[in-house]
């Protein structure tokens, strides 16, 4: 009987032949007993991270910095990139966006991804979403305005149907639970497991269950810390706006707080130290991160086009309705003077492309005029005699002497700025008309922030230490003006020690407090009107006034 030669994989070599090894390691000799290894130099590993649950004070009363505290704490960690995800809203994102963009010599190529927190009403656990491009830009925006319309100012009632119908191309983290069957089969690719640090008696367990759906579905895992702050020492911040959002002093909040003060932004060796038993979860944020193709920057305004008919462009219609004011204007004939003022007008707005937004202003006070209702063009405008002829503005600039240059300048590069005054007791007319006109999918009014003032935060935040209602309005009545901040001088007024304990940090935090956007509101009058759907750009919900609706953006 002839022995078969054996042909198993090992991992080291052995005398003879055979197969070669999987571990081909170099013969060296044996190194004696007593003379130990000489040390190697550690190569540098670099660890990359970027944070994808993040949620700024534009989580009305539940975020505890403001988005310009988050980048740049970010990027001063290393960190490769942040998401902004606040609750059912885009609204604080841009601010984030413009930092990071005007700080760009500082902190390099750091790239702010733009998303949300989808809180659903129907018991679907929360969703962070982050779309890939312009086109799941706009369905992200049409999915929450559809779930803003639904509810009463400041809510939100967004379905998983909701998300179901807009999800192509959203790149989404299930944050707790195993996310719906009907999404895995919608976002095939598109979603992943949050693998949360949760700092509690029960974190291994979570991770052990979170290791086990992932396992159990094949849908990758992503390390996120679920941040709300930009340092631990805000956790006391963190704390006093539960109160104020809850109605709860702190006395009485019990589970409502912070369990800790982890929920801050950490270093990516910290996150790696935090989820070691699941590393590819935190290389996965950078992989999840590079996946995400837009940028706000992306977004252009467009300007309505249907003014433009029976002309072969905006500029051509402009160019008609000048020299048909011009015509009224100076009914003996247009000075020459004023003639090549016009032409010099005409000639910037064409090289600017801006004869639209003059004409859609053009077609709003025309229509205000032919109904009787008073408009007065007013500020910088009044240099322009293209809005004179148009009989925006009264005032003659070449006869006056004023300088189109200060309205509009192909060195600033700025778009223009016509401020109408209409009648306040008609104005709900012209309203009405700028939607039948344009649709309410294409014009809004824009936002306004409104923010915490001295007497708002000092009055909160006092309210959430359990001050008596008298010391509060003595608290409040004692800080003069709107913006003056509160402090020991207002304790003091108010006839309370500004040295005792409670009362001095009440102090601290209403100083911290004040300045964080309370909600916001509609604008007297600003007007967003687009020639595409304004839905697609930005969130619409409904204002305060039954009728009205605002963008999430301020001027």
């Amino acid at each position: 009987m002839v022995a078969r030669r054996r042909f198993h994989a090992r991992l080291f070599s052995c005398r003879g032949q055979g197969r070669r090894p999987l571990l081909a390691l170099p013969r060296r000799p044996v190194r004696p007993r007593g003379h130990p290894a000489p040390l190697v130099p550690a190569r540098g590993v670099r660890v990359t991270y970027a944070e994808l649950a993040t949620a700024t004070n534009f989580s009305f009363l539940r975020g505890a910095s403001h988005p310009e505290e988050l980048v740049a704490t970010a990027a001063a960690l290393g960190h490769a990139g942040i998401g902004i995800a606040d609750r059912n809203s885009v609204a604080g994102v841009v601010r984030a966006h413009v930092y990071a963009r005007e700080k760009r010599d500082e902190i390099g190529a750091f790239k702010v991804v733009a998303g949300a927190r989808l809180v659903f009403e129907d018991g679907t656990p929360d969703i962070i979403a982050y779309p890939r491009d312009r086109i799941a830009w706009g369905r992200l925006c049409r999915m929450l305005t559809q779930a803003n319309a639904r509810a009463q100012k400041g809510k939100s009632l967004l379905r998983l149907d909701d998300l179901l119908q807009y999800a192509d191309g959203l790149l989404l983290i299930a944050m707790s639970g195993p996310p719906p069957q009907a999404l895995r089969d919608a976002a095939r690719g598109r979603l992943w497991l949050a693998l949360v640090a949760g700092y509690g008696a029960h974190m291994r367990r979570d991770f052990a269950q979170r290791l086990s759906l992932a396992r159990e579905t094949g849908l990758p895992l992503v390390a996120v810390n679920d941040v709300v702050m930009h340092a631990p020492e805000r956790r006391a911040v963190a704390d006093v706006v539960t109160c104020i959002r809850e109605g709860r002093t702190l006395d009485n909040a019990g589970r409502l707080l912070s369990r800790n003060a982890e929920r801050h932004l950490k270093s990516a060796q910290e996150m790696t130290r935090l989820f070691a038993s699941a590393p590819q979860a935190v290389a996965e944020t950078i992989r999840l991160i590079e996946r995400i193709d837009f940028s706000l920057d992306q977004l252009a305004y467009n300007y309505p086009s249907e003014l433009r008919e029976g002309f072969a462009s905006e500029q051509e219609a402009l160019a008609h309705y000048v020299a048909e004011g011009a015509q009224i204007r100076w009914p003996g004939g247009v000075p020459a003077q004023a003639a090549a003022t016009i032409a010099h007008e005409l000639k910037i707005v064409a090289a600017l492309n801006y004869a639209a937004y003059f004409l859609t202003v053009h077609d709003i006070v025309r229509h205000a005029r032919d109904k009787g209702i008073l408009a007065q063009g007013r500020g910088s405008a009044a240099n322009s005699t293209i809005c004179y002829c148009l009989h925006i503005t009264e005032v003659d600039p070449v006869g006056s002497g004023l300088l189109f240059e200060r309205f509009i300048s192909q060195q600033r590069n700025e778009p223009p700025d016509i401020d109408v005054d209409f009648e306040h007791e008609r104005r709900e007319e012209v309203i009405e008309y700028i939607y039948e006109r344009y649709g309410r999918a294409r014009a809004a009014l824009t936002a306004t922030v409104v923010s915490y003032r001295g007497r708002s935060a000092i009055r909160e935040t006092a309210r959430a230490f359990g001050f008596s209602d008298d010391v509060l309005s003595a608290l409040s009545g004692s800080v003069w003006g709107r913006g003056e901040a509160p402090g020991g001088e207002a304790g003091a007024r108010a006839g309370l020690d500004p040295n005792e304990p409670r009362f001095a940090k009440t102090i601290e935090l209403a100083h911290e407090i004040a300045g964080f956007p309370r909600h916001l509101s509609q604008h007297t009058g600003g007007f967003v009107i687009t020639r595409d759907r304004l839905d697609e750009i930005v969130p619409i919900l409904p204002a305060a006034m039954e009728g009205r609706t605002t963008i999430e953006w301020d001027k």
